[in-house]
């Protein structure tokens, strides 16, 4: 049974929300979410532009949230289970975010876990708003766009491929795309987990202050 469109925008912004807000996206990447309305759109089942707008606008207000909480409770939220066990990668994260700065904040935008972590990050290393919002704004905007479309242009794909060899073999090729998908995230991962691992070159002069 297909979900009432009211209830996948509700879904799809509050995940794309909680990511960086509530850090959500450690357990489900927003991203994940997207896609799939993008795809939904692809079906007609959602608009593609009130989609759009909804994503980058959650995308946008999620991030700033998080960057409050990073502001006014950073050492608390260090010391919080949750991050204590991704230490090694958050110590990688801060050192990205303190020698690039507002570039960080743009490229984190497209990697899952730096997604969930950096706008926290920024503010607890007290980047100055304006410079976070700059380049949280154009992340926001790129990813969004992005993700949604590529879930859009998948689902109409499918649509076509349907039609053309039938549902059947239509949902077998999703399966061994989905399949492709989840080793290469897989080993994606393993190889982030090895580099954060390695010893960190000395640290350059400092852009912001990340000590608590």
């Amino acid at each position: 049974m297909m979900v009432p469109p009211a209830v996948a925008y509700l879904v799809i912004g509050l995940l794309t929300f909680a990511e960086a807000a509530a850090f959500v996206g450690f357990v489900l990447p927003g991203e994940t979410a997207v896609i799939l309305g993008g795809a939904l759109a692809a079906t007609h089942h959602l608009s593609l532009g009130p989609l759009l707008v909804l994503v980058v606008t959650a995308a946008l207000v999620g991030d700033t949230v998080g960057y409050e909480v990073g502001k006014h409770a950073g050492p608390r939220l260090l010391s919080s289970r949750l991050l204590r066990r991704h230490g090694t990668r958050i110590d990688s994260a801060r050192e990205v975010l303190r020698r690039r700065g507002g570039p960080a904040v743009l490229v984190g935008r497209f990697t899952a876990f730096l997604r969930a972590v950096t706008p926290a990050l920024a503010g607890l290393s007290r980047m100055p708003y304006r410079t976070f919002l700059l380049y949280n704004a154009a992340g926001a905007i790129v990813w969004g766009t992005g993700a949604t479309l590529l879930g859009y242009f998948a689902g109409a794909s499918y649509q076509r491929v349907a039609q053309t060899v039938g549902r059947g073999s239509a949902g077998l090729l999703v399966l061994l795309v989905l399949v492709g998908v989840v080793v290469w995230h897989r080993r994606k991962a393993r190889g982030a987990g090895r580099e954060s691992s390695e010893p960190s070159h000395p640290a350059e002069p400092e852009k912001h202050d990340l000590s608590c």
